[in-house]
């Protein structure tokens, strides 16, 4: 019993941290954003429409479109990832006091999480044009 209140100890003191809601508002970002592209994917999906188990009524996509976005959905799968494994190595190497290193690892945080968010904002103006 004592092992599982130390434990639920060591859990509020975490969420008392900033870094964690940092960490956590970043994956509630990437996982909004993937909602966002998904529910405009399966309004597209030709089995669901032709089903009528969807409301959107979009055009018919060709091969090179759908392997297009599934290909951007795998990049974006990836650069949230680094952006995520970035920003922990940054606040590791901060708390290490090795600014240089963490100054680095904070600008390519930056760059994969401006790539992983305009990668789907690019698939939400694209399905936003594509479907009426």
């Amino acid at each position: 019993m004592r092992a599982i209140i130390k434990e639920l100890q060591n859990l509020f003191a975490e969420l008392r941290r900033w870094q964690t809601w940092l960490g956590i508002g970043l994956i509630c970002l990437f996982a909004l954003l993937a909602y966002l592209v998904s529910s405009y994917a399966f309004k597209s999906d030709a089995i669901l429409m032709f089903l009528r188990h969807t409301a959107g009524s979009c055009r018919e996509m060709t091969n090179s479109i759908i392997i297009f976005l599934f290909c951007g959905m795998i990049f974006f799968l990836f650069t949230a990832l680094l952006t995520l494994g970035e920003v922990q190595q940054y606040l590791v190497l901060k708390q290490r006091s090795a600014h240089y290193q963490a100054r680095k690892s904070l600008h390519w945080a930056i760059i994969w999480g401006v790539v992983a968010v305009g990668l789907s904002v690019a698939a939400l103006i694209f399905f936003n044009s594509y479907c009426r």
